[in-house]
């Protein structure tokens, strides 16, 4: 159980920015394709999935007793 809690958060966050480039992708995209970023779909999920896996370890820290403020 407390291995689900560990991986839930990244596993959200890594969905949620795949989710959001979907998003991007579809409304703002690039006509020409030139765009190495946004002409491919999945290229700009997995970019945006990265980034929101990257966020979640920013995001929700418990201090634990190493925190010294």
């Amino acid at each position: 159980m407390k291995k689900s809690k560990k991986w839930l958060k990244p596993v959200l966050f890594t969905a949620g920015g795949a989710l959001i480039g979907l998003a991007y992708y579809c409304f703002v995209g690039c006509s020409t394709g030139a765009c190495p970023l946004t002409a491919n779909p999945f290229i700009t999920m997995a970019y945006m999935g990265l980034v929101g896996w990257l966020l979640s370890g920013v995001f929700g820290k418990e201090c634990e007793s190493r925190c010294n403020m």
